[in-house]
């Protein structure tokens, strides 16, 4: 038949119960006379409680170590998973990231997939082994253990299913597709049959928890069509693949919240060539991602700017941002936590002009100020305080009727 690639998330496999569930499905699908690859997250809430562990050690523990302690959740995850599967007597391996062959670059905590060997997996395949691979993991051209930020099973899951061409990558959580609105947030939100890579790209930048946005560029870039499914149900889910007509005449698919956002603002910059690359260019060095850049109005020979970064690098970018004030003497730095990341996605915003006023018409309704505001072709994101966060996506979701 085909080779088909499923991806198991935390939640999935978070007891023995889930587990054996798990591997239930698995088998159903090898008994379907297909070849399967399983990718398998850390049980739970394990890598956070390896995070906590950490910090009860060290404030800032080196990156390294890091991915040494948190890789050790997958590995407990594909054993049992493995054990499970063998209590149906099929045959199964189990492979850590290095053991695939999945080369990374060495940014600790945050690696990027270079290259994966097949030949491990074709050798197991052919010998018809059911193969469950650790995710989020791999190594580096030193042999050391790196992971691949949060979420990073997702791309585990799609690079292995575009470097083997597999038929089918099917991405299984504890939700049943990809919906209009987080469905915990607005009740009413609508699960959609099928999105764009680079509406999911978006939603998943934007604070969507589906999937990691790296996962959903893997897919764009190699072609791979991503089946988001739950893993607690056998219903349909949602396909993310390329833009088809029916598509774009969608004016906007869904409502996102991020509250993973810190802002910065440094106060008083001299307008001068080269100071926005010195800021930018630190904060990058460090592998910081920088969202909303905004850059005053010049006044007296100097501006103001403010950008926003994931909260999980604030007190970093915070250290950095300082430093490098000081140096291009700046009069100080602000910073705050208690901001959100509102935006609106949609294909077809790109042939519709009005969308944006009709978001802001709709904040505006609400009593909700814009801190910063940032676009593109098929998004429009707003920062706005956190307390209103819920109330805005309650009051977008309704406004451009997505129930």
């Amino acid at each position: 038949m085909g080779v088909v690639v499923q991806k198991y998330g935390g939640s999935s496999v978070a007891s023995p119960e889930k587990i054996k569930n798990v591997a239930k499905r698995v088998v159903q699908e090898k008994e379907k006379g297909n070849s399967v690859i399983v990718v398998v997250s850390a049980m739970g809430d394990t890598t956070d409680e390896l995070l906590a562990l950490a910090k009860q050690i060290s404030k800032n523990p080196p990156a390294r170590e890091m991915d040494m302690l948190l890789s050790t959740g997958e590995q407990i995850s594909i054993s049992l998973l493995a054990m499970a599967i063998k209590e149906f007597d099929y045959p199964v391996i189990s492979l850590t990231g290095q053991q695939v062959g999945i080369l990374t670059d060495s940014s600790h905590t945050k690696a990027k997939i270079l290259k994966i060997n097949i030949d491990r997996l074709k050798k197991e395949l052919e010998n018809d082994q059911i193969v469950i691979v650790a995710g989020f993991q791999g190594v580096n051209e030193f042999n050391d253990i790196t992971t691949l930020g949060r979420g990073g099973s997702d791309t585990t899951a799609v690079a292995i299913a575009a470097a083997i061409n597999a038929d089918r990558c099917e991405i299984y959580t504890d939700v049943d597709g990809v919906y209009t609105a987080d469905p915990r947030i607005v009740i009413d939100a609508k699960k959609l049959k099928e999105v764009t890579y680079d509406e999911m790209l978006e939603m998943a930048s934007l604070g969507a928890q589906v999937l990691q946005p790296r996962a959903v560029e893997c897919a764009k870039q190699y072609g791979v069509i991503i089946h988001v499914r739950s893993s607690f149900s056998y219903e349909e889910g949602t396909a993310v693949k390329e833009a088809c007509e029916m598509e774009k005449e969608r004016l906007v698919s869904g409502v996102t919240c991020d509250l993973n956002t810190a802002k910065i603002a440094i106060l008083e910059v001299p307008d001068r060539p080269g100071i926005a690359y010195k800021i930018f260019s630190a904060l990058a060095k460090a592998n910081i991602n920088v969202d909303m850049i905004i850059q005053s109005i010049m006044r007296d020979n100097v501006n103001d700017i403010s950008f926003t970064i994931s909260e999980s690098d604030a007190d970093l970018a915070l250290e950095i941002t300082k430093g490098v004030a000081d140096e291009i003497g700046a009069k100080g730095v602000k910073f705050s936590k208690d901001v959100a990341k509102v935006s609106i996605v949609g294909a077809g915003m790109v042939n519709n002009p009005g969308v944006a006023a009709t978001m802001f018409e709709t904040l505006a309704e609400e009593g909700i100020n814009i801190q910063m505001i940032t676009t593109s072709e098929i998004k429009i994101s707003c920062l706005i305080d956190a307390s209103s966060a819920i109330k805005a996506v309650k009051a977008l979701h309704k406004k451009f009727n997505l129930s």
